[in-house]
């Protein structure tokens, strides 16, 4: 994937600067929703924000979220906090018990 200026080429449609913001608010608002792409908001020929749609930023959240959870999991792999699936279940069966 080419970049130009250190942005993925594929968001050169979705490149606009502040100005356009300001004057098309209601119609950026409208594709957003529609297209669910970010897009990129320049000052001074700069990207400076990135704007989305709320189910996409809700998505990325998750799936960051989800992310945090895998690493915290590798990590207690690595350090040998494991425990067998069978103890696992025992240790849940007793406290459900309790």
């Amino acid at each position: 994937m080419q970049r130009k200026n250190g942005i993925a080429m594929k968001f050169a449609d979705q490149i606009k600067p502040i100005s356009y913001l300001k004057s098309h608010t209601a119609d950026v608002a409208r594709a957003l929703a529609e297209q669910r792409e970010p897009l990129i908001i320049t000052q001074n020929g700069e990207a400076k924000m990135v704007v989305q749609d709320i189910e996409s930023y809700e998505q990325t959240q998750q799936t960051l979220e989800l992310l945090k959870i895998l690493a915290l999991g590798s990590r207690q792999i690595e350090h040998g906090q494991i425990v067998s699936a069978r103890a696992a279940i025992e240790n849940l069966r007793t406290k459900k018990e309790d």
